[in-house]
C-alpha cells in the first residue's frame, strides 16, 4: 500500500485529546496533524521524536497533515495509523499474497455480523467455510524485538473475540489477525497485565476454534507492505 500523498519529516510536539498531535516541520512552521489512533500510543508519543506527516488538501477534512509513522533513531519505522492495517492487508488478499487465506477468492470488508459488530474482511469462496476475519495493529513494544497488544484496555477487541468465537462455533472459520506495524520487532505476545480481560477472552476464542495469524509490515516513507508470518512468543 502506497502512500496516497508523499510523506514529509516532522518532529511531534506534543499528542493530545488522543486524536490531535501539534508538530514542527522542517522548514521551523508548527502544524496539527490528525492522529488516527485510539490507543494509549505507549513509549510512542513522546516530545521530540522523529515522524512522518502525510500531506492533504481534501476540503472535506479538518486538518491538512495526517501522522503516518514514527522514525526511531536506530532507523526502524512504526506505522501510528491503525487504518492502514485494514488497507495493505486488503492488497495481500486480492492477490492471494497470504498463504493461509489464499483459498479464498471473493473478500467483502466491513460486513456486519454477530451483535451490532462488522467484521474486517468476510472471505467466501464455494465449496470452503465463510472466513471472518478481524485484524488488529500491534505496536507497542517494551522488551528489544517484541511486540505486544493491546497497548490500553479495549472493550472493543475484547467484544470482537467473542463475535470470532460464535462464528467459529457455528461452523465457520474465524481468524484473528495481528499486523505488527514495527520493522524493529519479529516477536509477539499479548499484554495480559494490561488488560487481563482481553487476555481470557482470547484464551475462550481459540478454545472455541478462533485461529491467530501474526505477520510483520515491510514500512517506510514510500509505502507499507505485508512482510512475513512469525509466531507467537
Amino acid at each position: 500500500m502506497k502512500f496516497a500523498t508523499p510523506l514529509i519529516p516532522a518532529t511531534l510536539i506534543r499528542r493530545y485529546k488522543r486524536f490531535l498531535a501539534d508538530c514542527l516541520l522542517d522548514d521551523g512552521s508548527e502544524v496539527t496533524a490528525h492522529c488516527a489512533n485510539p490507543g494509549s500510543m505507549m513509549g510512542m508519543a513522546e516530545p521530540g521524536i522523529r515522524i512522518w506527516l502525510e500531506p492533504n488538501d481534501d476540503p472535506k477534512k479538518k486538518l491538512n497533515y495526517g501522522w503516518r509513522l514514527i522514525e526511531h533513531k536506530n532507523g526502524h519505522f512504526t506505522g501510528v495509523d491503525t487504518s492502514v492495517p485494514n488497507r495493505a492487508l486488503r492488497t495481500s488478499l486480492d492477490s492471494q499474497g497470504i498463504a493461509e487465506l489464499a483459498a479464498y477468492e471473493t473478500i467483502r470488508p466491513e460486513v456486519k455480523y454477530g451483535e451490532n459488530s462488522r467484521i474486517d474482511f468476510l472471505l467466501t469462496q464455494p465449496g470452503l467455510p465463510d472466513c471472518y476475519v478481524e485484524v488488529k495493529s500491534a505496536t507497542l513494544s517494551r522488551q528489544p524485538g517484541l511486540v505486544e497488544f493491546p497497548d490500553s484496555v479495549t472493550k472493543r477487541g475484547t467484544k470482537h473475540l467473542g463475535e470470532l468465537a460464535n462464528m467459529a462455533q457455528q461452523g465457520h472459520r474465524a481468524v484473528m489477525l495481528y499486523l505488527v506495524q514495527r520493522t524493529d520487532c519479529h516477536r509477539f505476545q499479548l499484554a495480559a497485565d494490561i488488560d487481563p480481560t482481553y487476555a481470557a477472552a482470547f484464551a475462550q476464542a481459540r478454545a472455541a476454534g478462533v485461529e491467530r495469524l501474526i505477520y510483520t509490515t515491510n514500512i517506510s516513507p514510500d509505502e507499507i507492505t505485508l512482510g512475513a508470518a512469525i509466531p507467537a512468543a
